[in-house]
């Protein structure tokens, strides 16, 4: 055994305390310390991440130049005028729902999130299930999918019209592409036991794989795009940009409300880029990335993640705290997965469980500075959060990430004694380890600006709308990751685990995984909309999560292993703007084309 070595370092002296709860280096002392290990008797492993692909300089550079007042004020007239286009009542309801169906999918909805719910409110009281029933698969299966994404409580037996006597989606339906891909889409609404939206899925993506006769491009495009992924299920900002440009190949389109989707768009953008521009120096004044080579460095893509999670403009403190925990959970799951041994992952667990500084001084270097980065980062929000609220949220984020990293030690020690679980046993483990349910607890502090007893139980006790999106993303995770993960000597994940168990192939186990994917978004669905401690906000954002879980891994690893797709996503949402009309230049002209 190689004998252990003593090394000679300065460590601050910790025993002073910043405003923010973070600590003050009082003066600078050399000590001796003995690392568990050192580096010179450690076979260290390196899974040879490649470099980020955005330097500092770059992303400092970034400037769209639409954070000027007089942009934001052309977007207000022009959101005038589409709020009374919503609240004119001349108009027929469902040309309304179509309305606002085009404002959610252009972006636009969080700037009438109140219109939309009266107009919605009005198409109940006023129609009721006599619309539904008499109206076209279209118009029935829009009016479906908007009422529920939205919290009313309608019945999928509204669609029991269009099946025939022996209990069949009628074959005439299928001619109607527009109304089977309407069908299509509501049908990722459902809930677990409604066997007929099971049926609308099957039915429609059977017809709308194999389209028959005369269909534009534009109709194919979008059908296309929805066997792809479904609405329901696709990250917001990026389904946003792909339909401006869909709706602007419609020839009915609304030229006023594709003017303000663009403008907004860029104005948002330039809100993001600044975001982007604060979290970019923090992280160089951090140091991680360069101090601890073996982990990956991937700012944008955490910054991107949290886009995917809450984009709107008023949410820059949430993307910013969202982006400092993505990268710090990035940074400490390749401690765990590469380069630690397990007797030092055991002590720096069961420091971050004891949340003690003090024992910072046992940790080998590298540990030091995870622990300490991620000390004063989480402190900092505490304080702020007490300062601003009044409540103290330390006892949520350090059980937190306690948990995670007991979930991380699980699987290392899996690892290291080559044990594969049960699929039951793993999964029981990974869906705190892929990180979902730390992230939701941060987010709920980040974005409520009221914090609820109920609320502080529901996260105290990880409440289903925590643990089923964290349990979608780890199987995408899982999808999208399998390959690398073997080859660096994991001996679990989902797929391995199924197949272990049942001595399937890997066809049939990613089978079994995507169904369970779909399972688990049926009880999600429900839950969203049963009693729940959290406001509409948050479980938004938990939703988001899985849509941008969905976006990262549906073509492999878009955060560890970012490609030329996970590039083209960032400059579509954060770099390049879209070129509009420019009210600084031609301003009057640009009105009246």
């Amino acid at each position: 055994m190689a004998a252990l070595q003593v090394h000679l370092f300065f460590l601050p002296h910790w025993s002073s305390l910043t405003p923010h709860g973070t600590l003050r280096p009082r003066h600078m002392r050399c000590m001796a310390s003995k690392q568990v290990l050192s580096n010179t008797a450690t076979k260290r492993q390196s899974a040879n991440y490649q470099p980020s692909l955005w330097s500092y300089e770059y992303i400092q550079s970034l400037k769209n130049g639409y954070e000027a007042d007089l942009y934001e004020d052309r977007a207000k007239k022009l959101e005038d005028e589409v709020r009374r286009m919503i609240n004119n009542k001349d108009t027929k309801l469902l040309t309304t729902l179509e309305l606002i169906d085009d404002i959610e999918q252009l972006g636009l909805g969080y700037r009438f999130k109140e219109e939309i719910m009266r107009a919605l409110d009005r198409f109940v009281t006023l129609k009721g299930c006599e619309e539904f029933t008499n109206g076209s698969i279209h118009d029935t299966a829009l009016s479906f999918r908007l009422l529920r994404q939205h919290g009313f409580g309608v019945s999928q037996d509204m669609f029991n019209c269009f099946k025939d006597q022996k209990g069949n989606f009628k074959e005439c339906l299928s001619k109607d592409i527009k109304g089977l891909l309407s069908l299509h889409e509501a049908s990722y609404l459902g809930f677990e036991g409604e066997n007929l939206l099971d049926e609308a899925r099957e039915f429609t993506t059977m017809h709308l794989k194999d389209l028959k006769g005369d269909v534009s491009r534009t109709l194919k495009e979008e059908v296309r795009h929805s066997l792809e992924m479904p609405l329901h299920r696709r990250m917001r900002r990026l389904e946003q940009r792909w339909y401006i440009d869909a709706y602007n190949m419609k020839e009915a389109h609304n030229r006023k409300l594709l003017e303000l989707a663009k403008l907004d768009f860029n104005i948002v953008q330039s809100v993001h880029q600044r975001d982007l521009k604060d979290m970019s120096r923090w992280w160089k004044e951090m140091g991680l990335g360069n101090k601890l080579g073996f982990a990956r460095d991937r700012l944008m893509e955490c910054f991107f993640w949290t886009v995917g999670m809450v984009f709107e403009p008023q949410f820059s403190n949430c993307r910013k705290g969202l982006t400092k925990v993505t990268s710090l959970i990035t940074i400490i799951d390749d401690v765990y997965d590469v380069y630690a041994t397990l007797e030092e992952l055991e002590m720096f667990t069961d420091i971050v469980q004891r949340w003690d500084v003090k024992a910072v001084k046992d940790l080998p270097e590298y540990m030091k500075l995870c622990f300490l980065a991620l000390y004063n980062t989480v402190n900092e929000m505490v304080y702020d959060t007490l300062k601003e609220q009044g409540v103290d949220i330390l006892p949520y984020l350090t059980k937190a990430w306690g948990d995670l990293c007991k979930a991380f030690l699980q699987e290392t020690k899996w690892r290291y004694y080559k044990r594969t679980p049960s699929s039951e046993d793993y999964l029981d483990n990974a869906w705190m380890s892929v990180s979902g349910a730390l992230i939701l607890v941060h987010a709920y502090f980040l974005m409520s600006p009221s914090i609820t007893n109920k609320a502080l139980e529901g996260l105290e006790d990880y409440h289903n709308l925590l643990r089923w999106p964290s349990i979608i993303f780890r199987l995408c995770n899982d999808l999208g990751t399998s390959m690398a993960e073997l080859e660096r000597g994991e001996t679990a994940n989902s797929i391995l685990c199924y197949m272990c168990e049942t001595s399937l192939s890997e066809d049939f186990a990613r089978e079994h995984i995507s169904n369970l994917i779909d399972k688990t978004w049926k009880k999600m669905n429900k839950d969203r909309f049963s009693d729940s401690p959290f406001e509409e906000p948050f479980l938004e954002t938990a939703i988001n999560l899985d849509r941008i879980s969905h976006c990262t891994y549906q073509h492999g690893d878009g955060h560890g292993a970012p490609d030329s797709r996970s590039k083209d996503r960032v400059l579509s949402l954060i770099i390049e703007l879209i070129p509009c009309y420019d009210p600084s230049t031609n301003f009057h002209s640009q009105i009246h084309l």
